[in-house]
């Protein structure tokens, strides 16, 4: 599908899955999919300069509206030339509408039809957020891709609970599809379907979603507490509704075996703190499952992090030595090690998707469903 500088193609499908292989252009590039986007929450991957990631190969990364909207301000950034110039980063750019924010931030907030109310977590003061303010912020920042606003459930959440919030999701996502068509901006909006855990609430989200028209649809409302069974329960049943000519996104999923199993139901983009929160955490992702670097039985070990990775982590440092940076406190191993986590996220998606070319990506499948999480 194409809508303005915004473009969507499939150009490989495998055989034995759903998965896909699609080219997504923006005004800012075009980006390769299955991607995972490394979250920039502020303007910033943490721990990880602009020239780095762009050496990883980095595609697209998602920055936070709620919390620009807070600090700096959506305005100082659109006088500084938009979020692009103002971070220094050229490539493609998705700003989340601050949803989760919202969500999780469920103690601060109210709840309305015309919006969310809420205090900001940052020093206390008031603000409110409704769809048409969401697309206003989004578009002064010029992201490439910008987010309807939407409420999620957690779990477990009742199914008049669940109905109630995504019937006003979808009613705030009409407010914000006018608001974006007004606005005549050439960049790309996306709607979120949602309806908690209940396979009819999410058909109704996605017919309602599909009268719309967006040019891609967002899955929320999942990784919220429930089981993963049901998680991918629930995302089978979902992903199967949605337009096959539209991008299909997995909001906030997950570790790498979560990552590969939704690619083979035909999810194309990804989201996730996982690997630059459990970092600084001292937990590192590889081809063996997660290494916990702080633990004592890695205080002797010379070998690297995972000696099936070629980064530039995996090929210098040994297990002994992150782990002294980390018990150390030492800055730089918040740097390492997240270097080497968005770098294992993005050698797999490259890894996925040579093999969705190839049309083997059930044997691929196989071997990274092993991984442990």
């Amino acid at each position: 599908m194409s809508d303005g500088g915004f473009r969507f193609e499939v150009v490989a499908r495998d055989g034995a899955t759903a998965a896909r292989r699609g080219i997504l252009s923006t005004p800012h590039g075009a980006v390769e999919t299955p991607v995972f986007m490394p979250v920039g929450t502020i303007g910033a991957v943490k721990a990880l300069p602009h020239d780095w990631l762009e050496d990883l190969g980095t595609q697209i990364i998602l920055a936070n509206t709620y919390h620009l909207y807070l600090r700096p301000g959506h305005e100082r950034i659109a006088r500084l030339g938009g979020l692009h110039r103002f971070m220094a980063w050229p490539r493609p750019i998705l700003t989340d509408s601050g949803g989760y924010q919202v969500f999780s931030h469920r103690d601060l907030r109210r709840l309305s039809e015309e919006g969310a109310e809420f205090r900001s977590h940052l020093d206390g003061s008031r603000h409110f957020l409704s769809p048409e303010k969401v697309i206003d912020i989004q578009q002064a920042l010029g992201s490439d891709i910008s987010m309807v606003l939407d409420e999620c459930t957690s779990w477990p959440a009742g199914r008049a609970d669940a109905e109630s919030s995504m019937e006003l999701s979808m009613r705030w996502a009409r407010r914000a599809r006018a608001r974006w068509e007004a606005s005549q901006s050439g960049t790309a909006l996306f709607g979120i379907v949602q309806g908690g855990m209940y396979p009819d609430l999410r058909r109704r989200s996605v017919d309602a979603l599909a009268g719309m028209d967006f040019p891609g649809l967002a899955i929320g409302g999942l990784s919220v507490g429930e089981p993963k069974g049901l998680m991918f329960e629930v995302l089978e049943a979902t992903v199967g509704l949605l337009p096959a000519d539209r991008p299909r996104y997995l909001m906030g999923v997950g570790t790498p075996a979560d990552i590969a199993r939704a690619v083979a139901l035909g999810v194309d983009m990804f989201d996730c703190v996982l690997p630059t929160r459990n970092a600084r955490n001292g937990c590192l992702f590889t081809s063996q499952g997660r290494l916990m670097i702080k633990n004592t039985r890695y205080s002797d070990d010379s070998g690297p992090p995972d000696p099936a990775c070629e980064c530039r982590v995996c090929l210098r440092y040994s297990r002994a030595y992150l782990r002294h940076l980390y018990q150390a406190g030492e800055h730089l191993s918040a740097v390492l090690n997240t270097l080497h986590n968005v770098s294992f996220y993005l050698d797999t998606m490259r890894k996925i998707r040579e093999a969705v070319e190839l049309g083997s990506y059930g044997k691929c499948l196989e071997a990274m469903e092993k991984w442990p999480d």
